[in-house]
Order: C-alpha cells, then structure tokens, then sequence
C-alpha cells in the first residue's frame, strides 16, 4: 500500500502536469532544473565539474567513497530537458547511498541535439571512464526514464563498438520504447500524475522523428543478450510499466538476469522523491550494485 506521504504528493504533482504539455520546451527545462536543485544534493558529496567533448559532467564523491568503483548515471527528461544542476540532485543520493563514485554527464538534448547525440555522449562518458583507468568491472550503469533508457542503448552500442560491457545496469522507469506500444500507456493515463502520453509523443518526434524504431533509440528492439545484470524498477500506476515489464521478459528470454520492482500505487521515477518508497529503493540499489 502506497505510504501516505505518496497520496499526499501525488495530488501535488498533479497540479502539475497538464502545464508541461502546454509550456515551451525552454520553460520545461526551466522547471526540470529547479527540481533537481529542490529534491537533492546530499551534504555527503563533494562535487568536481568538467566537460567531455563539450558537454558538461560532474563527479559526485560520497565522503566514505569506495576505490575502484563508478557508476554512470544518466539523467531523465525525454530527451528533451536536464542539464547537469538537474542531474546532480539524484546523483548525490546516489553517491551517498551507495558510497560509489557517480559520473553525471549531461548529455546534448533534443530538438537541437537529435538522436544519436545522446547516445554518443553516453559513450563518450563511458569511454572517458575507461581511459580513466576505470576497469568495466568496476563500472555500473544507471538512469531514469529517458536516461533509463539510454543505459540499455549505450549496452548496445558498446556492443556494436566491441567495447567491454558494465557491471551492472539499474533502470528506474527506463524509457525503452519510444513507439510506445505499450497498453499502459492507455491504461494508466490518468493514474500517473507525472507523464502524459501526449507529451512523451512530442518529446520522441523532437528527439528521434522517423527512427523510433532503431533500437538505439528504443532498445527494447535490440539484442539484449550478454548484458550483465539489471535491476528495473517501476511504478504501477505509471505510463512506462509495460516498457519495464517487456524489458525484463526480454532480458530473461535472452538469457540475462534481471530483477523488476514494482511499487503499486506508485508513479513514473518514484525513486527520485523524498518518499519512504524512494528510501527502501535506493537500499536495493546500493545492495545490487555491491554485489
């Protein structure tokens, strides 16, 4: 049953929603960022900014950091919104949770930056790790919504690249089908107070109109066998349920081990909120990731 704090936001954000499929696209990045500013930054992390071929990224160290590991974190926003002030509120629990370095890289976003730049700004973190002298069994990947989803498409482009595979993949609503054929999209629209079906559709024209298929783009698509482990969280009242649901019938299915979580009562990225439901997630997080 969803704590009461939840009930008590959801009808918050609520109020919310119907203004982002009206708002520009600049005013929806303005909002974004506030967010990320409001909801996070631990006083456990420190903080060490920089570029990578000219998009910002950031370091977030937790102050018991453990040698040897990183975890690549990719930001949400579909595709569209999230700069690195964004991306730093989650990243900092992140890193304070698991007592892991976090690499935040905020990638170029769409419409200026259609896909693949995304993508390719996810390798080029990746890649920056491991010239860094990060072994890839000391990297682990994770993202929410879009940035989710990116995760899975960096696995397959580093398997393009016959580049070495992460540790670990957690997916926290990860956006894996940008044709969105999933029933819930239908199902749960008016149950989730974040997302709207409207706005996702905009968001995937502006980011990959006419290639929304490419598994790169939608890497529900793909080959998904030799991944490493992942971990998929979900909300069940939440648009992308059944993105994470076939994710992880597809993973299984290609031999992978994955693990879905399903907060009923919940809606998209729940684990981003100052919930008690955000809390039991992040300790399965941290557990997963010390495996």
């Amino acid at each position: 049953m969803p704590s009461f704090k939840s009930v008590c936001l959801r009808w918050e954000i609520r109020l919310l929603r119907p203004l982002f499929d009206r708002i520009s696209i600049n005013a929806i990045r303005v909002l974004q960022d506030k967010l990320g500013v409001i909801g996070a930054k631990s006083s456990k992390t420190a903080f060490k900014c920089f570029s990578i071929n000219g998009f910002d990224a950031c370091f977030a160290d937790p102050a018991g950091m453990q040698s040897g590991r990183v975890i690549l974190y990719l930001h949400g926003g579909a595709y569209i919104s999230g700069n690195i002030k964004y991306a730093l509120g989650f990243a900092s629990k992140l890193a304070a949770e698991t007592n892991q370095r976090v690499l935040c890289a905020a990638y170029r976003l769409a419409p200026e930056n259609p896909f693949p730049a995304a993508v390719e700004d996810a390798l080029a973190a990746y890649e920056y790790l491991l010239d860094n002298g990060y072994d890839p069994g000391g990297i682990s990947l994770a993202g929410e919504s879009a940035g989710g989803g990116l995760a899975f498409s960096l696995c397959l482009k580093l398997k393009e690249k016959g580049l070495p595979l992460p540790r670990a993949i957690v997916g926290i609503s990860p956006w894996v089908d940008l044709t969105m054929s999933g029933s819930s999209y239908k199902t749960n629209g008016a149950k989730d107070p974040v997302l709207s079906e409207k706005g996702l559709r905009r968001a995937a024209e502006f980011y990959a109109a006419g290639r929304r298929e490419d598994p790169l783009a939608s890497p529900l698509f793909g080959d998904l066998s030799g991944f490493p482990p992942s971990l998929i969280f979900a909300g069940g009242d939440e648009l992308l349920l059944d993105d994470a649901k076939e994710l992880a019938r597809r993973l299984e299915g290609m031999g992978g081990r994955c693990e879905l979580v399903i907060e009923e009562g919940l809606w998209h990225a729940y684990a981003l909120f100052k919930l008690p439901e955000a809390e039991k997630a992040l300790r399965k997080i941290s557990g997963f990731l010390w495996q």
